[in-house]
């Protein structure tokens, strides 16, 4: 450790590199003259807003196709969904 505090302590003791002396006014300098971003317009919004909502209820009204359940009883008869159904095939 005292090889290290006898670095920093020749460190902070060390001018500043002049190289920092601008530094802050070059890096503001810069942030002036970037180019601005062009923002989405309100249209592209409020089309994107409309297409969503049509989505949906055309979604909403296509019903899908009604399929049969299949009777999952316990207790009643050879289930469909049993190990020994679905690997050999119906009894």
């Amino acid at each position: 450790m005292d090889d290290l505090d006898r670095a920093l302590a020749r460190l902070a003791g060390a001018p500043a590199p002049a190289a920092l002396d601008e530094l802050e006014a070059r890096v503001l300098a810069r942030i002036g003259t970037r180019p601005t971003v062009v923002r989405a317009k309100f249209g592209i919004g409020f089309a994107t807003t409309i297409a969503a909502l049509a989505i949906g209820v055309v979604g909403a009204g296509m019903p899908a196709a009604a399929g049969q359940a299949a009777s999952l009883g316990p207790l009643g008869g050879s289930s469909p969904l049993a190990p020994s159904t679905l690997l050999i095939g119906t009894p």
